[in-house]
């Protein structure tokens, strides 16, 4: 699928086709995302919202039209709420920040689920811990779901916020984010969702779900490192205070007094990543052009492709093996330990990922170091399987 607009994809390493099969890491860019750096750069580089002249203006505009495609591809109901970030990690630590320095209090309850990445974790423990608020975890079963039931059951009085993954980055799990959402208003909590590994994977519509946050990165849909987005509801937004002080998030300066602008401003402290803004913009394009339907059944014809081959493979135990998945396919293969495999694999041209991919509890949960994991892209094909099957039986054999 439109493979050939991936330059990097032409390359052999050692010799050998590239086998990208990484993505879950880090997407690789098409030609139209490159372009549009090299467009920016060459063509109109200036900072935003600041200048009366061409360039300036011409950057400005494009740079709030490319808000508005981020609008419409999550549909947002308000380009005020669409706030730009360095990727899900600061859009996770801002809401933990500004949410918690405003509704937070002492003996609070913030729950996460078990499968979460630690950027999903850490910035809800050090909130927590500035304003003396509770950690509690939601946990999954053997097969990596989590049970509704058990959601309802960790609910309180006390709960101020729900921060969970649309999809689990190491077992490949598609949370029920709708009826998590529903279940946790039921109780007037609102709800956060990473969703860094599910945008480039299936459609993504923040009204159908009703969330109250949305966070998701640039480079894991194709576009470049250093630009995400944070979702929020306005009503919400408006009530928070500034995660950071600076140029841009103001309305008034002074030494007696500041105040703020208007959302989306109020969280865009300082230059922002204008000309990666721009390549998020394009990427979404080319995501719209393919597809968001068409990309979602060409992945999960390889993802049930994959479960079939790999499942053939003797030794085979896959972590994380839940009804509803995307994106990945994690395992481990005997007591082979996954860092050596993952070197015998990059020898072959195959890349994939080893270690505990950020979710050291995942990985404790199941008693292990943590896993191989081949994670799958709309230019990925049946062929890359091939290939990652064939390269595990001669790693195999090469360390008999």
């Amino acid at each position: 699928m439109r493979r050939e607009d991936f330059p990097i994809l032409k390359q052999e390493v050692y010799g050998r086709p590239l086998v990208y099969l990484d993505n879950a890491a880090t997407t690789q860019k098409p030609k139209v995302v490159i372009d549009a750096l090299d467009e920016y750069y060459s063509k109109y580089n200036s900072n935003i919202h600041r200048g009366v002249h061409y360039l300036s203006s011409h950057a400005t505009a494009e740079f709030e039209e490319a808000r508005k495609t981020v609008q419409n591809f999550i549909n947002a109901g308000s380009d005020c709420e669409i706030i730009f970030t360095r990727g899900t990690t600061e859009s996770i630590n801002l809401v933990a920040s500004s949410f918690g320095k405003t509704f937070f209090g002492e003996g609070d309850e913030v729950v996460v689920s078990e499968m979460e990445h630690h950027s999903n974790i850490v910035p809800w423990q050090i909130a927590c811990a500035d304003r003396g608020a509770k950690l509690k975890v939601l946990k999954f079963n053997d097969k990596g779901e989590i049970d509704i039931a058990d959601l309802e059951k960790l609910l309180s009085p006390r709960t101020k916020i729900v921060a969970i993954t649309h999809v689990s980055n190491s077992l490949g799990t598609v949370n029920p984010i709708e009826k998590i959402v529903e279940v946790a208003h039921s109780k007037g909590v609102p709800v956060l969702v990473d969703g860094a590994q599910a945008v480039a994977h299936l459609p993504v519509d923040v009204r159908k779900t009703d969330c109250d946050f949305y966070c998701f990165s640039g480079h894991k849909m194709y576009a470049p490192m250093g630009v995400g987005v944070l979702y929020g509801k306005k009503e919400l937004l408006e009530q928070m205070e500034p995660y950071q002080g600076g140029g841009e998030m103001i309305r008034e300066v002074t030494f007696e007094k500041t105040t703020y602008n208007d959302l989306p401003f109020k969280f865009e402290a300082g230059t922002p990543s204008v000309g990666d803004v721009f390549g998020l913009r394009k990427a979404i394009e080319y995501m719209q052009e393919t597809g968001l339907c068409e990309i979602e059944r060409h992945e999960q014809s390889l993802m049930k492709y994959a479960l079939e081959r790999l499942g053939n493979v003797v030794g085979m135990r896959f972590i994380g093996e839940a009804a509803n998945r995307a994106g990945a396919v994690s395992f481990l293969i005997g007591d082979i330990h996954p860092y050596d495999l993952g070197v015998l694999l990059d020898h072959q041209g195959v890349a994939v990922r080893t270690g505990h991919h950020c979710t050291q509890p995942v990985m404790d949960r199941f008693g292990i170091p943590g896993t191989v994991r081949a994670s799958f892209a709309l230019y990925n094909t049946t062929e890359d399987i091939d290939s990652l099957v064939a390269a595990i039986e001669k790693a195999k054999q090469m360390l008999s």
